[in-house]
């Protein structure tokens, strides 16, 4: 090598110090901290933004019929002149570059789309009028526009100065009542329906074992009857919920005008944002925060709340812990304190390690296949033969989900169990026998105790794992909208046979397959983030429990 382009000796010997690993290490840890930070900064605020109450702006357009056009702004760019010239868009001669607004205008019942871009060649004045009311709606989104009165029966109804007072008394109301029906109709009437379709499964029961008649058909027979006869008193309670929550219906206009009426019963809230203070917007971001984790979602999921989807993340999860520690604590204890070390013991440990890397896709298609196709039909022929040919558990559900997801990360928990069983010093092990323990009651009382840190580090990543898991999901029991929670009023209580909402899938299906992209956005940043949230809480529970035993048992293991 030519001396000109040696190393210098003060280079090589930084390298040979491993220097530049140590750098290299410190630099690839804070970039991927950087990113992660920053990644949950987006998602906070891309998400926890769509629960501020935004200002609506008037645009005083200077083209065509409508003469104006009202709402929120929820997104601006420049673009380029070109650009809109050629998807056919008229911009005047010489000007380069167009700015633009995204309006959320609303009342799709109307137009047939929530948003619309205009091109600041398209309105010459914007204003934010403080009489401009916003109206979430259980269907149709939102209504933009002003109110002009309310009635009552038909009847208008008379206010002094402004009708906000009567308005938010009468939207209160609308809520009671709708509570009330939600009790009668799902609750009430909801438990009488499964308690008839028990009896029926039971008349079938009967008739498969060749009863026609006697007592017990008599006595299904009589409960059946007091069953309905309590049915038609909760439809009469029903009926008479649904005439007083139409009472009241409330008038409204567009910002051009065109008139139209509300019930009141279809309205969720209304208010003025451009006339709020900071303390009603502080006041109002609380409520939507909160119905967004506590309610159920509506409008094709883009609007309303992901209890059902937070709820059966969270129980999946905890019946995935249940379902995977026991069976990854017992491969691994086999694998290392009963099993002989040789070749099919080596070759079982490769193949573990292996699992832990197979697509989860198919672990989907073997939980569909294995679980629901052939144990839960097996089951059903055993125990549920009335209910056929209906599938009870020969269908997806959150059984099959947590199985799955158990198989899927049982890897996880065999490995960390095995490093935190071979840590543990030999000489505890022999002690132990010397004092006359059994191997079963020194592997019970001395060494498990001290491997339960390792078996939470296990729990921990498999939960961490779960929770985000989307795909084998789709296949054995997540579904867009469950209409009732896996956990109820009714007997077993816990229905491990239904389908259920998970927060992984809701983001997908609002990312993905809304048919109202724009809308379901924001609830994609917020919902990622509530799933971050969770996992992290669990995570946390796991963590803290482990640092605990690791406390307990530290002296034994030092």
């Amino acid at each position: 090598m030519n001396a000109n382009t040696r190393m210098p000796t003060w280079l090589a010997d930084w390298f040979r110090s491993g220097s530049p690993g140590v750098y290299l290490t410190a630099g690839a840890v804070s970039f991927s901290l950087v990113m992660v930070f920053g990644l949950l900064f987006l998602i906070t605020v891309r998400g926890m933004g769509h629960f501020w109450p935004a200002e609506v702006v008037r645009l005083s357009l200077n083209g065509g019929d409508t003469k104006y056009a009202l709402g929120e702004v929820v997104d601006e760019e420049t673009v380029s002149a070109q650009r809109l010239l050629d998807n056919g868009i008229k911009v005047p001669a010489g000007q380069l570059t167009v700015h633009r607004v995204l309006l959320k205008i609303g009342n799709r019942d109307l137009h047939g789309f929530d948003f619309q871009w205009f091109n600041d060649t398209e309105y010459d004045e914007v204003r934010r009028p403080r009489k401009a009311v916003v109206i979430e709606r259980e269907e149709w989104g939102n209504y933009y526009g002003f109110v002009t009165g309310i009635l009552e029966r038909d009847q208008p109804v008379t206010y002094k100065t402004s009708p906000w007072p009567q308005l938010r008394k009468r939207i209160a109301r609308a809520e009671r009542l709708r509570k009330a029906i939600d009790e009668v109709q799902n609750e009430q009437m909801g438990a009488i329906n499964y308690a008839l379709e028990r009896l029926r499964l039971d008349t079938r029961r009967l008739e498969l074992d060749g009863i026609t008649s006697g007592p017990p058909l008599e006595a299904i027979e009589a409960e059946r009857g007091r069953l309905k006869a309590e049915y038609d008193e909760l439809a009469k309670r029903l009926a008479t919920l649904n005439e007083r929550i139409a009472r009241d219906v409330l008038t409204v206009e567009t910002v051009n005008g065109e008139p139209g009426k509300i019930p009141f019963r279809d309205i969720v809230r209304a208010f003025r944002p451009n006339a709020m203070s900071l303390t009603d917007k502080l006041g109002h971001y609380a409520v939507k925060l909160g119905e967004f984790v506590s309610t159920e979602p509506r409008e094709a999921n883009t609007e309303g709340g992901v209890f059902p989807a937070i709820f059966g993340t969270v129980m999946m999860v905890l019946l995935m812990s249940v379902f995977v520690t026991p069976f990854g604590v017992i491969a691994a204890v086999y694998l290392r304190e009963y099993a002989h070390q040789g070749l099919l013991t080596r070759v079982i440990r490769i193949a573990v390690n292996n699992l832990a890397g197979v697509p989860s896709v198919v672990y989907g298609v073997f939980g569909l296949g294995f679980f629901v196709y052939f144990l839960g039909a097996s089951i059903d022929q055993a125990f549920f033969q009335a209910a056929l040919p209906a599938p009870t558990f020969g269908t997806p559900g959150l059984l099959w989900s947590s199985l799955t997801l158990a198989l899927l990360t049982v890897p996880v928990v065999i490995v960390s169990t095995e490093e935190g069983l071979s840590r543990i010093p030999r000489s505890i092990r022999e002690g132990s026998l010397a004092l006359g323990a059994t191997k079963a009651e020194t592997l019970w009382r001395t060494v498990l105790p001290m491997a339960t840190p390792a078996m939470m580090t296990g729990l921990i990543l498999a939960v961490a794992r779960a929770a985000g898991e989307v795909a084998p999901l789709m296949m054995v029991g997540v579904v867009k909208l469950a209409p009732t929670l896996p956990l109820d009023g009714n007997l077993p209580f816990l229905h491990l046979d239904r389908k259920f909402m998970h927060l992984g899938f809701h983001i997908f299906d609002v990312g993905f397959q809304s048919p109202n992209v724009e809308a379901a956005r924001p609830l994609v940043f917020a919902t990622s983030l509530l799933l971050v949230i969770i996992i992290v809480a669990l995570n946390l529970a796991a963590i803290t429990i482990r640092n605990r035993l690791r406390e307990k048992y530290n002296a034994a293991e030092t």
